[in-house]
């Protein structure tokens, strides 16, 4: 899949696509539908299925201490798009320069003259440019204008419940994968680089792999089962996310104890999925103490996973 990052470096070749803009936080079924639609529209029209997405998402620029948390970042809904059939993914730099183009700009100047839309799949509450002022109708007569088609995003239903970034991170932040799962259509799983930690997990006997979450605020945090997907291999183990108040931690990080495991994969991407949620996360009056819970949660973990 092409991926283009920045709008200044769309080319002459790539003018000519069916769109659609989102955040697609996620990648959920719901967002699987639109895309379905997108590229069944593509192969009707003879020209490529692309996705516009914004980084970093608009309400992280204007209301950053009250942005949701995200779901995916930039790099796992590349690989979720890819998967799902999408052949170009065009990031945009969002910035308050970027927002405030007035909305006849964002059409005519990116839309019509630099890609060329033939087909514009959008959410009917879909709002963009200064003051937030396109709407859904300023699109459709646009669309008559410049010759281009508009359609709407329906929102999908799974079993009477409308799928949304916004109800899946409301299920995990209720400790209810099961229901996250099902709209996602996959379990909830964060992937990150594994980094140089301060060696603690080891000293107390349980040493972890750390994952920065980066600028990532996770929407669940706790100690987990969990199974650790590698390049090559699968294992099970416990994860503890969050900010580790008894060692006085601040930033939100993942730590992952693997069970049966002694390699080295510092600098490896690794896949984390949340299997059970085993408890929230304490402070502990001392580090022995700690120590006695991270045992109890790893017996905990492996009863479990006797059972998968």
């Amino acid at each position: 899949m092409q991926l283009i990052r920045g709008i200044h470096n769309i080319q002459s070749q790539d003018h000519g696509c069916v769109l659609t803009i989102g955040n697609f936080d996620g990648v959920h079924l719901g967002h699987a539908r639109v895309i379905t639609a997108l590229i069944e529209k593509a192969k009707a029209l003879n020209c490529t299925p692309a996705v516009m997405i914004f980084e970093p998402q608009p309400q992280e620029l204007f209301s950053p201490e009250t942005a949701p948390a995200r779901l995916t970042r930039l790099r796992d809904k590349y690989v979720l798009l890819k998967k799902l059939g999408v052949e170009r993914l065009i990031c945009v730099n969002f910035n308050r320069e970027f927002a405030s183009k007035s909305a006849e700009d964002f059409i005519e100047q990116l839309l019509v003259k630099q890609l060329g839309i033939k087909h514009l799949i959008i959410g009917d509450d879909f709002r963009f440019g200064q003051n937030r002022r396109g709407d859904f109708n300023l699109l459709k007569k646009a669309g008559d204008k410049f010759s281009f088609d508009v359609s709407d995003t329906a929102s999908f239903k799974l079993e009477d419940c409308r799928i949304s970034s916004t109800q899946i991170r409301h299920a995990l932040e209720q400790d209810r994968l099961a229901d996250a799962e099902k709209m996602l259509g996959r379990p909830y799983s964060i992937i990150g680089r594994v980094f140089h930690g301060d060696k603690r997990g080891r000293q107390l006997g349980f040493p972890t792999a750390n994952v920065l979450l980066k600028r990532r605020v996770s929407p669940i945090s706790g100690v987990y089962v969990v199974e650790i997907k590698t390049i090559e291999h699968c294992f099970y183990g416990v994860a503890n996310i969050g900010s580790r108040p008894t060692v006085s931690g601040v930033r939100q990080q993942l730590e992952v104890h693997i069970f049966n495991f002694n390699e080295n994969i510092y600098g490896q991407t690794i896949e984390v999925v949340m299997l059970k949620k085993l408890r929230s996360e304490i402070k502990f009056s001392s580090l022995d103490d700690l120590k006695k819970q991270i045992s109890q949660d790893s017996e905990q973990a492996k009863a479990f996973v006797q059972h998968l």
